[in-house]
């Protein structure tokens, strides 16, 4: 194997694996030990690797001595289990089988255009959890009501703030108080009469509750300063979530 040229294609298709893990909502350490025994089976002796929430910097050594760093910045993020699962089990299969590079960047296409639930779908699981968990907090199956109808607005605004490629915390801020207002016309119009309830359903929804788990497993595992990262980002967004709905009530949306 030529390393310099071959081995620069493998540790690209590597990254890929290493970034697509990443954007879809796993843990650092399970990024950096993916991304070391992928190095391991395709011969390197040597690598190190380093994630952050933003970035994955890693350096394989080549049994000629020959040494290969690529960085990856990582800009967008979401959660998709399903995918993690997918490439989890693609990363088992090349350390158990290595193939080529052009086979792993198929194996990668055919991850990244999957496709997820339909969005009639995600909408329908909005409202379904809006209202139920309305409801389980003391509200009136009229709350529950208003809380699916705010849950359409919520999901509505997540779509299109994201296609507008807002800043992740505006996004959520903004969000939050459009919500927050809906919830208020609807009591006023007579659907549902405890707008707290009603609240409290659409914000469970933005809560990012798996950013927060995944930031103390990083700190558990040793990695703080991912960990660190992952918690400001994710309380963060929290405040921006209380935020977003307490400008509404303070201005009197919620009377």
């Amino acid at each position: 194997m030529d390393w310099e040229r071959d081995g620069s294609r493998y540790l690209s298709s590597i990254m890929d694996i290493g970034e697509l893990l990443l954007v879809h909502g796993a843990e650092v350490n399970r990024v950096e030990d993916t991304i070391s025994r992928l190095c391991g089976a395709y011969g390197f002796v040597r690598s190190d690797v380093f994630t952050i929430t933003s970035s994955i910097v890693a350096s394989a050594m080549a049994p000629d001595g020959t040494t290969i760093t690529q960085t990856r910045r990582i800009k967008d993020r979401d959660t998709d289990l399903g995918k993690v699962e997918l490439v989890n089990g693609l990363s088992r299969r090349i350390c158990e089988n290595p193939v080529s590079a052009e086979m792993i960047q198929e194996e990668i296409r055919a991850i990244r255009d999957m496709k997820s639930i339909s969005e009639g779908m995600k909408l329908g699981m909005y409202m379904l959890i809006s209202s139920s968990l309305s409801v389980f907090f003391g509200g009136s199956w009229l709350d529950g009501l208003a809380a699916a109808v705010s849950g359409m607005v919520l999901y509505g605004m997540l779509r299109q703030s994201a296609a507008m490629k807002l800043n992740g915390i505006v996004q959520t801020m903004m969000c939050s108080a459009v919500t927050a207002l809906a919830v208020s016309l609807l009591v006023r119009l007579g659907i549902g009469t405890h707008p707290d309830k009603i609240m409290i359903g659409n914000i469970m929804l933005v809560i990012p509750g798996i950013q927060l788990t995944n930031s103390l497993r990083d700190m558990i595992n040793g990695d703080m300063i991912s960990g660190l990262l992952n918690m400001s980002e994710a309380l963060l967004k929290a405040v921006s979530v209380a935020m977003g709905f307490a400008v509404i009530l303070l201005v009197g949306g919620g009377g």
